[in-house]
């Protein structure tokens, strides 16, 4: 089938839409353009996530100064702060393995979750809690060993 724009032997624009071997060629300026373009928004986003988190732990550590106390619920948020931004650093860089960071983050806000709520859950809650930071334990493991061994 020949590319978009030309002669399609009598065919419409409807018949080439729904032709769903249709594949439109894209020029390899258009293709530098849109890849640069992505490029520039993805690192503008990443730098306003890594400013918001930064903005959220000064906001926290105001928060401690003024009640002049730190319980286990602040260290573990401080520790999300912290795991955020590693996985922008990761994502900027490129340098590291960007899919362990999520779930860093995921391991973390569960454990908080725990602390923060236990003593008001159900303890078979608290149970599939704790399930879920094992399985993604054993993802992370099984995550790192096979990038070791791939790359």
């Amino acid at each position: 089938m020949k590319p978009f724009g030309e002669n399609q032997a009598g065919a419409s624009k409807e018949d080439i839409v729904a032709d769903r071997s249709f594949k439109p060629t894209v020029g390899e300026t258009e293709h530098t353009v849109a890849s640069i373009g992505f490029h520039v928004v993805e690192r503008i986003l990443l730098l306003l996530v890594a400013l918001m988190t930064i903005c959220g732990a000064a906001t926290e550590i105001y928060q401690i100064y003024q009640t002049r106390s730190i319980n286990l619920a602040d260290i573990l948020l401080m520790f999300l702060y912290t795991e955020v931004i590693g996985m922008v650093n990761v994502f900027y860089t490129g340098k590291g393995a960007t899919f362990i960071y999520p779930i860093f983050i995921a391991i973390t806000a569960l454990a908080r979750l725990i602390v923060l709520q236990s003593k008001d859950m159900a303890p078979e809650n608290i149970v599939f809690e704790a399930s879920a930071i094992l399985l993604l334990a054993v993802a992370a493991m099984a995550m790192t060993r096979l990038s070791r061994s791939t790359g």
